[in-house]
């Protein structure tokens, strides 16, 4: 790494906004050709690499100890697209698994009661949340609409979008949990299959 990155990394771990968004500017594209070869959606790329650099802001006290900052970028940014496929995954299966009796859910019939069951409690869980949230999430998940599309219709940014739907995910799947109604052995075993 040369010296005035060296010092860029320095000044961001103080705090130094400006020094951060030239370690931005200049990593930018080569993270965008990098991620390109997980994923040719530049707007999924683009939102990958905006909460990379988000999260490497928010731990910027550890800048001052990176070595290479274009390995620790892509590293960072990698992880985070991992992350979203992992989620995405997630998302279809748990989709499948709430439309019983399409050939695609792979729900049985013997398996209907439990079904039944379970979207009862995950409807509780749903109407526990607040009245903004409840409805990002039915917006994505009953209605389909995208991150995007829904911050077009509610005419708010992407990004309380995005904090929005993943805050009552978790809130939905911690109601679940303690509830004895789902385990993180279904969790993993929708992830893994």
């Amino acid at each position: 790494m040369d010296v005035a990155e060296k010092e860029l990394l320095k000044k961001s771990a103080l705090g130094d906004r400006y020094a951060f968004s030239l370690l931005y500017t200049a990593h930018l594209p080569g993270l965008m050709k990098y991620l390109y070869l997980f994923n040719p959606s530049r707007d999924d790329n683009e939102e990958v690499v905006q909460d990379a650099f988000l999260k490497m802001w928010e731990k910027k006290e550890n800048l001052a100890e990176v070595e290479s900052f274009k390995a620790y970028a892509f590293t960072v940014s990698k992880n985070l697209l991992l992350d979203k496929f992992r989620r995405a995954k997630l998302e279809r299966k748990v989709m499948q698994l709430m439309a019983p009796g399409t050939e695609d859910s792979g729900v049985r019939l013997d398996d209907e009661l439990c079904y039944e069951e379970y979207h009862s409690v995950a409807e509780l869980a749903i109407d526990r949340l607040t009245e903004k949230r409840r409805h990002i999430f039915e917006l994505r998940t009953k209605e389909g609409l995208s991150l995007d599309e829904i911050a077009d219709k509610l005419k708010i940014s992407k990004s309380v979008v995005k904090k929005q739907y993943y805050a009552a995910s978790s809130s939905i799947m911690e109601y679940l949990r303690n509830r004895g109604e789902m385990t993180i052995s279904i969790v993993f075993c929708l992830i893994l299959f």
